[in-house]
């Protein structure tokens, strides 16, 4: 078995010989769609030998066995002109029928997608060193896994592409308090590269007992991601997952109109943490009723989530403190969200949770929908014993999220949780942004003889300092 990670360090270390290939982004990319059709090329044979009639959607010879397994394959200019006059045009244009998810999924993704490699004998390095991974074996589908989640905070860290990346204990803490249960639809309509289906699969797949089972828990996954980049690596994220056909449409969850969203439509779950601090793409606001048009993308998902819940559906989401406050149309929004949600929970998180792309302050919001909201418990999560910030060598932690746990189920008020009324948040003009109240603050007390004596030395060092310009203005 190879060394997963050492195979995907190589690859990056033979792109950065590339002239073509130029920062991360473009290094990612390069890598995802060589990634993708490599994986798919894998599970295809596993298809292949499960369903004697299964036909892949990937015409034969632009599939990775007949082009680049062969070590001593096509190299140099023949493979470069093969990529960019084959292989990407023809992929772009696939002809499939609009029912053929996967062919719908690979054209999605090479529309999105550039080949950016110039020289072919680089490229068939690459594609030698990505032939020592096997992904139907269920070890290094694994090992892939952790080192894609490293890929994808690599990805985040890059300020242009942060917003793709929901921290992992964040994630993981959302998905264990909805807790889904198998048969149940899960949405996240800003699904990014995938961080929260993911979580959910994981949790659903110990439900999973027969081959029957398997299938729901298949069907019952959706997603939405703008972004070609995102919508490509959550692909690649949700295939490596053992979801075969992977329900994420490429396109902006905002782009349809409100009442176009039927019973049919709804979910049970939402998980997301939807862009904000972004404005909407042009128009987009006019799906939405017009006392809620906003350019704010945030404000607009929040809408957008409400009516995609069946009544008695869940949500768990991540929301910036700009969205718990203001007047107009934010508290327009909020309004809906108390009066037709029952919003029962708000954790408040430390500003650095997502450093080190994004500074504002954030919270999960937590809600089910059908019943109005009568109070609301907030919950302050604090920074570890010590720690003056998370960073991105010491994120949040899935540990962390332990007493809160334990207070989800025994709710009682703290030194980092109160509970507030709805009359209380009328009066306030359904403003959310309510600090806490039990905070202790140190009282930090000094004596007189210290004070003064401190105040005293500050004195003299200003006079010398004083002194000393003097002379060198003489």
């Amino acid at each position: 078995m190879s060394n997963i990670s050492g195979v995907i360090k190589s690859i990056r270390d033979i792109f950065r010989k590339d002239p073509g290939l130029s920062g991360d982004a473009q290094r990612i990319e390069q890598l995802g769609w060589m990634i993708f059709l490599k994986l798919f090329d894998d599970k295809d044979k596993e298809r292949e030998l499960r369903d004697t009639t299964y036909k892949s959607p990937i015409p034969s010879e632009l599939q990775w066995r007949n082009w680049a397994e062969n070590d001593e394959g096509i190299t140099g200019d023949e493979l470069i002109q093969f990529i960019n006059n084959k292989l990407f045009p023809q992929l772009k244009e696939l002809q499939v029928t609009a029912d053929n998810r996967l062919g719908v999924i690979i054209r999605n993704i090479f529309d999105g997608t550039n080949n950016y490699m110039k020289s072919g004998t680089t490229f068939r390095q690459a594609i030698n060193k990505l032939n020592e991974i096997d992904f139907n074996s269920s070890k290094e589908h694994h090992i892939f896994n952790a080192i894609y989640e490293d890929i994808l905070q690599g990805l985040a860290t890059k300020k242009d592409t942060g917003e793709f990346y929901t921290p992992r204990a964040v994630t993981q803490f959302i998905v264990d308090m909805i807790n889904p249960q198998l048969g149940e639809k899960i949405g996240d309509p800003a699904c990014g590269t995938g961080g929260f289906l993911v979580c959910a699969i994981e949790h659903l797949r110990k439900q999973v007992n027969n081959i029957d089972e398997r299938k729901t828990l298949q069907e019952t996954i959706t997603g939405t991601e703008l972004k070609p980049l995102p919508f490509m690596l959550g692909v690649i994220n949700l295939i490596t997952h053992d979801i075969e056909v992977p329900q994420i449409v490429n396109t902006d969850a905002l782009s349809r109109e409100l009442t176009s969203i039927k019973q049919k439509d709804k979910v049970d779950i939402i998980i997301a943490n939807p862009p904000f601090g972004g404005v909407v793409g042009d128009g987009m606001e006019t799906n939405f009723p017009l006392n809620y048009r906003t350019k704010e993308s945030a404000d607009l998902f929040l809408i957008l989530f409400i009516q995609l819940l069946k009544d008695g559906g869940r949500a768990g989401i991540v929301l910036p403190d700009g969205s718990l406050t203001g007047d107009g149309v934010k508290q327009r929004v909020r309004q809906k969200l108390l009066e037709d949600c029952n919003v029962h929970t708000i954790v408040r998180l430390p500003q650095s949770v997502f450093a080190p792309y994004a500074t504002v302050n954030t919270n999960l919001i937590f809600f089910e929908k059908g019943k109005p909201t009568k109070e609301i418990w907030y919950y302050e999560h604090t920074l570890p014993e010590g720690a003056k910030a998370y960073s991105k060598t010491k994120p949040i932690r899935i540990e962390e999220f332990e007493p809160l746990k334990q207070w989800w189920q025994n709710r009682i008020e703290s030194e980092v949780s109160w509970k507030v009324s709805i009359d209380t948040i009328k009066e306030r003009g359904y403003d959310l942004d309510i600090k806490n109240p039990n905070k202790k603050v140190e009282e930090v007390v000094y004596d007189r003889v210290s004070l003064i004596s401190q105040l005293e030395k500050s004195f003299e060092k200003s006079i010398s300092l004083l002194n000393e310009l003097k002379l060198v203005g003489k």
